[in-house]
């Protein structure tokens, strides 16, 4: 069932709501982070590999940018900056990679929230977001979508 225009105004989510970050992967972060990661793929650690693969340079790993993207909806949707108490869960990130994330390239991150609805059996709201990681040309690198349960007055 719809929610009231007086229930809407009690979520701490908000249809239409925005969250962005610009990043920037070195060489070095990309080649760090595979090695923690235990991505062995020559193309996140070896230039000459990458570019024999006609990548023009190393590419970050999948997982290096959809953790940059979960990152930032978590810091975002949790904040506690506007003075209201929030706790936050991620029940559900699904992505789709689209083109290389490619060292030295400015990446913005972009989450925008689609829907907001009360679920009583997890007491909290469920915020439904669509997100991209896309180069400046708007090429967009990878596709997300997410649910999260945010809570408010959660000392």
């Amino acid at each position: 069932m719809p929610l009231s225009d007086a229930e809407t105004m009690l979520a701490p989510v908000r249809i239409g709501e925005v969250c962005e970050r610009v990043v920037r992967f070195t060489r070095e972060d990309i080649a760090a982070f595979a090695r923690l990661s235990g991505d062995s793929n020559p193309l996140h650690q070896d230039l000459q590999a990458a570019r024999r693969a006609r990548r023009g340079d190393l590419i970050a790993s999948g997982q290096q940018t959809t953790a940059q993207l979960m990152g930032l909806a978590a810091s975002h949707f949790s904040r506690g900056v506007d003075g209201q108490a929030r706790e936050l869960l991620c029940l559900n990130f699904n992505f789709a990679f689209k083109a290389p994330v490619l060292a030295e390239r400015e990446l913005l991150l972009h989450w925008r929230v689609t829907s907001v609805e009360w679920n009583a059996a997890l007491e909290g709201w469920l915020a439904h977001v669509d997100g991209s990681a896309a180069e400046r040309h708007g090429q967009a690198c990878v596709i997300g979508r997410g649910t999260l349960l945010v809570k408010t007055g959660v000392d």
